[in-house]
């Protein structure tokens, strides 16, 4: 383990990409304890568990992977773990922590040996692109909502929003001056417009916090949550059906998340290892599992090139313990411009798929539409690397479908079925 090298870029760069990145992700130290809040788990506990355990995946990314990656608990898997898991299945909150940390066991072993350079090698080039171009119109999709530009509709599922509303206005400015400060190539123009966004949000009475404001934080609401994992439950089959369900979202999501994100693919290895460990770390402290997060492309795309800007960001995490009341004060319209841009950014990608052969194409195609639509990554994936194998099939070309890969769609397709009986 070398751990963190500059590697010839620029330590400022690295630092502002590490404020871009945090700023961009804080909210989930608001959101994910209003979402695991509803499986039972003590709001307080698990605010301060989930800024622990993305301080831990950062500096995992960091000082393992040198890698830009910002690890926290997971958008998605968050909901999955409330409302499939306790809700749907009759878990407890503790019985599904004890389904996190197994899940991670099993995402280290695939990521600690052989098995994750299988899994690498067989995905067609076609589906690593269209897992980029898919995270890309998802993170658009986010800040669309977030900042009100679309909305939800009765008749059509989603609308335009009111452009008169404040976060809508607030988001069309932010936008504008994001825009402009990324082809001028500003030197961190994301942490400028998100600053500037919310300063003049604030200054003319459009802006509203995000959160909630936590108030003071106190360490025993976390100690109560630490190694509170329940393992009776492993005699019943709903355990090992939530546990296999956890474990497919979390080694593909990340694994499609990486091929992705990471502008230096020789980190991959170690940035999926210290991802796998990262979610064993998230059942012990008491949330669900982290995710390599989409929102690390807005420090990528700020120059963020190693482990300095998740070092970074991990250390504002620990400082947000004294802050996060006032984290909650950043307004959506500030964020949700730096998702749209860099939604943008990714969907350039899809120069690269061969959508001229339908059976490159079309299954590349399934994983673009269904990664937002179903507001699930591992979903999208599924649809296209179930289809891939069947179109190549059916085109009579047995020869260009890895076995690993067939085995891979079997699992997704178990998956669903699983999803099905719930």
């Amino acid at each position: 383990m070398k751990g963190i090298r500059l590697d010839g870029h620029s330590l400022k760069q690295e630092i502002l990409a590490g404020i871009t990145s945090f700023f961009t992700i804080c909210y989930i130290i608001i959101v994910n304890p209003m979402i695991l809040a509803d499986a039972g788990i003590p709001y307080e506990g698990v605010l301060l568990a989930t800024i622990f355990t993305s301080v831990a995946g950062c500096l995992m990314m960091a000082f393992y992977a040198n890698a830009p990656i910002i690890l926290t608990p997971g958008m998605g898997v968050n909901a999955f773990f409330t409302y499939t898991i306790v809700q749907g299945m009759n878990l407890s909150w503790q019985e599904a922590l004890a389904a996190v940390v197994l899940s991670g066991i099993f995402f280290m072993i695939a990521a600690a040996t052989r098995i994750k350079d299988i899994l690498s090698k067989s995905i067609p080039e076609s589906l690593k692109h269209s897992i980029t171009v898919g995270i890309g119109l998802f993170l658009a999709f986010i800040g669309l909502q977030k900042g009100g530009i679309i909305e939800k509709s009765e008749s059509t599922f989603v609308k335009l929003g009111h452009l008169n509303e404040p976060d809508a206005i607030l988001t069309l400015i932010g936008l504008v001056l994001m825009m402009f400060l990324f082809l001028r190539n500003v030197k961190g123009g994301f942490i400028i417009g998100i600053a500037a966004t919310t300063a003049f949000g604030y200054l003319f009475g459009i802006a509203s916090p995000s959160g909630q404001a936590s108030g003071n934080l106190s360490l025993q609401p976390f100690g109560e949550l630490f190694l509170s994992a329940d393992f009776s439950g492993m005699l019943q089959l709903p355990f090992w059906i939530a546990t296999f369900s956890l474990t497919m979202i979390i080694t593909f999501e990340n694994m499609g998340l990486l091929h992705g994100l990471l502008p230096d693919k020789e980190k991959f290895p170690k940035a999926f290892q210290a991802n796998a460990a990262s979610s064993v770390v998230s059942g012990l402290f008491g949330t669900s599992p982290t995710i390599s997060t989409v929102e690390s492309a807005a420090g990528i795309a700020e120059g963020g090139r190693t482990g300095v800007t998740s070092l970074v960001a991990g250390l504002l995490f620990l400082l947000a313990i004294f802050t996060a009341p006032f984290l909650a004060y950043i307004p959506n319209g500030a964020i949700a411009p730096v998702l749209i841009i860099i939604g943008g950014l990714m969907v350039q990608q899809i120069q690269h798929i061969p959508l001229s052969d339908f059976s490159e194409g079309f299954p590349a195609f399934l994983i673009i539409a269904l990664i937002p639509l179903t507001y699930s990554i591992v979903d999208g994936l599924a649809f296209g690397f179930i289809a891939y194998p069947l179109l190549k099939l059916a085109a009579g070309k047995r020869k260009q479908v890895p076995v690993p890969l067939v085995i891979i769609a079997v699992l997704f397709f178990i998956n669903f079925v699983f999803h099905s009986m719930i």
